[in-house]
């Protein structure tokens, strides 16, 4: 069965310039097209402003509105990049007239949860994109057009399509515009008075363009759609509409920009693994370059709420040297997207991809110098085997391993702390008892670092385990006694 997504972006003239999620001007925005107001938002509503106005009327009203003039390019790259972040349901884009998307989710709706919740995820997509969006289903694409922009309803079968387009006004098929004042003589409308008139006679005075957008409304005829077609690299750009100076307040740029890349990933059935977002400064005699945020994943990724985060916490952490103007997110590095593991049962503790994702947040958050994992040396001393580099960090396997069976603390402490001896025992909080025969390590002499001394596993009063060490002591230090150390703790 075939079922069309249609989404429409009513304000789209407006939003293009001014994104749902930047506040309103107080005075409010209007846009102009031939110096007539063709779309004002709420406030400038209020102050009386209406549509067709000219420039000086609407100065009038009010001073300080913010005025701009239509950019029709501008609004056909934010009607492209709608369809691309919608590619995440299905890679059958079209871009409609109109300001109208068409996505063809015959195939995609079990898969992301039935219409209704397909249909609340385009609108976050759309709402993460600043878009204001009227959406339409239906199993025709040009049914589903007309229902995005007069009847905002969702409708799976032909039959029930019938019933919901006839009320629709006549005008709302584009084709019959040019003929509005003839059909009004006619006493039509509404498109159900048009299907009442003569077929032959329609077509000579109209042409055959009104009958063949009624009858692929109404699934009679077969539909052909100019599917949009995708780059093999992703790089987008989005210029800001002020000038930002804290890079917390690029967030929903980047967010609008890893909303197309997860669709474009979507579309290509890819996974990235390295991103690149550069941060671009005001242009003039002094010009920075970009600042740029280069964010290499552990393992493949195409989840929006992963890339947002970890773009997030890097924007949370770096301070602008200057304003920027304009952000860019380019996808250096991609592979094929492996597809999910369908298991009956989830990965006791999690999956090793929410691992992977795990510790590139906390990567992104604490800094790659703070995020390390063990790479132990092929040597007896274990302060000096105890090693641990960055996460990303390449070193070469040690060689050798130590006996099994030998205990090893949880906690190594960086320097081991003399312990106090009362009664013959080493002291640390209470008196511990030795429960475990001695391990001898001696080593070091080949560095001029010769460490020579006895390990235990000693039990505290409250039964907790400590890794302690004697040091053994020449011939000439006999009367010293024999001296405690701490050097880990058992979990």
């Amino acid at each position: 069965m075939r079922v069309f997504l249609a989404v429409h972006l009513p304000k789209l003239p407006l939003e293009v310039f001014r994104p749902k999620w930047l506040p309103e001007p107080a005075a409010g925005s209007v846009v102009f097209e031939k110096d007539k107001v063709v779309i004002a938002d709420a406030p400038a509503r209020a102050a009386g402003i209406r549509l067709g106005m000219k420039r000086g009327g609407v100065l009038t009203l009010s001073a300080g509105v913010l005025m701009v003039e239509r950019d029709m390019a501008r609004e056909a790259a934010a009607q492209r990049e709608a369809g691309v972040a919608l590619m995440r349901f299905s890679p059958d884009v079209a871009l409609a007239e109109e300001a109208t998307v068409i996505v063809e989710i015959g195939a995609s709706l079990k898969l992301f949860g039935g219409v209704r919740a397909l249909c609340r995820q385009a609108r976050a997509i759309l709402e993460a994109l600043g878009f204001t969006a009227r959406i339409g289903i239906a199993p025709t694409g040009q049914g589903a057009w007309l229902l995005a922009r007069y009847g905002n309803r969702r409708v799976l079968r032909l039959g029930t399509l019938e019933r919901v387009l006839l009320p629709l006004p006549m005008h709302s098929v584009p084709q019959t515009r040019p003929f509005v004042d003839w059909f009004a003589g006619l006493g039509c409308a509404t498109i159900a008075d048009l299907r009442r008139l003569p077929r032959a006679g329609l077509q000579r005075r109209c042409g055959e363009h009104v009958l063949d957008s009624l009858d692929r409304a109404f699934g009679t005829a077969p539909e052909l759609f100019d599917w949009l077609t995708l780059p093999s690299t992703f790089s987008a750009r989005l210029e800001l509409p002020d000038r930002i100076e804290h890079a917390d307040g690029a967030l929903f740029a980047a967010h609008r920009l890893i909303v197309q890349l997860c669709g474009w990933l979507c579309a290509k059935q890819l996974a990235v693994t390295a991103i690149v977002l550069s941060l671009e400064h005001e242009r003039g005699r002094q010009a920075m370059a970009p600042t740029i945020l280069e964010i290499a994943l552990g393992e493949p990724a195409w989840q929006e709420t992963h890339l947002l985060r970890l773009l997030k916490e890097r924007l949370h952490r770096i301070e602008l040297a200057a304003p920027m103007i304009a952000v860019r997110l380019d996808a250096t590095k991609v592979e094929a997207a492996a597809p999910p593991a369908e298991q009956l049962f989830p990965e006791p503790g999690g999956s090793a991809q929410s691992h992977a994702r795990l510790l590139e947040l906390l990567v992104a958050r604490l800094g790659e110098d703070h995020v390390l994992r063990p790479a132990p040396t092929a040597d007896y001393r274990p302060e000096v085997a105890n090693r641990w580099v960055p996460l990303g960090e390449q070193h070469a396997k040690a060689k050798g391993t130590l006996p099994e069976g030998l205990p090893r603390p949880t906690w190594m402490l960086a320097t081991p702390v003399r312990l106090l001896t009362r009664a013959h025992r080493p002291f640390y909080g209470s008196p511990l008892r030795v429960v475990s025969p001695a391990e001898r390590i001696e080593a070091g002499w080949f560095d001029g670092e010769l460490v020579t001394r006895d390990y235990f596993v000693a039990e505290a009063d409250d039964k907790s385990y400590y890794w302690i060490y004697r040091e053994r002591v020449s011939s000439r230090d006999a009367d010293e006694g024999p001296r405690w150390f701490l050097h880990g703790l058992f979990g």
